[in-house]
């Protein structure tokens, strides 16, 4: 009986030599698509190195801060919010990021997304908003612009606008605590008006179970209705830098130290350091107020930090990553913590002070352990710890 062709050693001789000629075509096509389906992060990561120079510049690359639909900046006006009394969930991205972090990968098409944003819409019926914003900017210029822009949100629906709950990973934590506090700052247009909804709305009670999604409807008393934290309910901070990054803290020592030696080569290198984005430089003791950027600069010490308080009435939810092996000492696990913020930070000392908490807010710490930065991003542990609580 004869051997079949395709069994023939000439044939697969000649087989894998096509298939070793094809290679290089095979990766560099791989490659190609891999980059047009990330190209879209060219814009934020030149953002977050660059984006206050762009800014000061009016580049037409500089990233103005905007809700996105679609891969596009979208208007307040144009978003056509209609379901009335609709818990809102928006997503906040971190330093050279975007809006597509929390809705799918390309790996996951065409099939079913599996990041965060996508599958909350689809699974808790939540009416999902993403913000994309240039992290190059200090963070408080973000924070005032997210301000603004929730309250224009909030002018624009106000029956369509229920329950609201911001999720903040690394950097748009930090943004979405600026916000915060520049919404609190704001004077109250009625005190009259304020002291009558106290007196008709109860006090929601901090249980230590998930809130039933039904009360929505009752707004934080604590805040005028015309302020979108009258709504606000629930905070997630992902992998957030709460008391500041240690790899931009290393830099700011190698930038002072550097400027001390005072040589040519040393200042040509110090001056290229000092470059880096302004976003950047406030992750070091996560400053998240104008004044703490703006009064004058010690190269001998670190900047003074404003401490800005949590807010009254809100319910925080703070995700920590734990990225090295359980077998390493704790001591080096919570320096590292999930690889780019240490485990003390991402829990913040303000979060640990159950004493110093204003009335009604409550704190939920959680770690996850063997998980780095960004998988923090898309760690099925905590997309359930999301769900349930949201």
């Amino acid at each position: 009986m004869s051997a079949s062709p395709n069994s023939s050693p000439l044939r697969r001789a000649l087989g894998a030599l096509a298939r070793t000629a094809l290679l290089p075509v095979r990766g560099a096509t791989r490659l190609y698509q891999s980059g047009r389906a990330h190209q879209h992060f060219f814009l934020p990561v030149l953002n977050g190195a660059l984006g206050d120079q762009l800014a000061a510049s009016h580049d037409p690359r500089a990233i103005r801060l905007s809700f996105r639909r679609g891969g596009h900046d979208v208007a307040v006006a144009d978003l056509n919010l209609t379901t009335p009394r609709q818990k809102t969930v928006v997503f906040v991205h971190g330093l050279m990021g975007d809006e597509l972090i929390w809705q799918t990968d390309p790996d996951d098409a065409p099939g079913p997304a599996r990041r965060y944003g996508s599958r909350l819409a689809a699974e808790a019926g939540v009416r999902v908003l993403y913000v994309r914003y240039n992290t190059g900017l200090h963070i408080s210029e973000n924070g005032r612009a997210l301000h603004q822009l929730l309250a224009e949100l909030l002018a624009a629906y106000p029956l369509a606008l229920g329950e609201l709950v911001l999720v903040g990973h690394s950097m748009g934590g930090l943004v979405i605590r600026s916000a915060g506090y520049y919404a609190s700052q704001v004077e109250t247009k009625s005190d009259e008006l304020k002291i009558k909804r106290k007196r008709q709305s109860p006090k929601v009670g901090i249980a230590d179970s998930p809130p039933r999604y039904d009360q929505f409807l009752i707004f934080n008393s604590e805040f005028p209705i015309e302020n979108w934290l009258a709504h606000l309910r629930s905070v997630f901070l992902l992998g957030v830098p709460n008391d500041g990054s240690y790899l931009e803290q290393h830099g700011q020592a190698v930038e002072r130290l550097l400027g001390r030696i005072n040589l040519l080569p040393t200042r040509f290198l110090k001056e290229a350091i000092a470059r880096r984005a302004n976003g950047i430089k406030d992750l070091g003791q996560a400053l998240l107020v104008d004044e703490d950027w703006q009064q004058p600069d010690d190269p001998a010490l670190p900047r003074p930090r404003t401490v800005v308080p949590l807010l009254p009435g809100v319910r925080y939810h703070v995700l920590v990553g734990t990225w090295l092996r359980a077998s390493l000492p704790q001591a080096v696990r919570d320096y590292f913590g999930d690889g780019l913020v240490g485990a003390a930070s991402g829990q913040g000392q303000l979060f640990e002070d159950e004493a110093a908490l204003p009335p009604g807010t409550s704190v939920r710490t959680a770690r996850f352990g063997q998980q780095h930065h960004v998988g923090l991003l898309r760690h099925p542990e905590v997309y359930h710890y999301l769900r349930q609580w949201l």
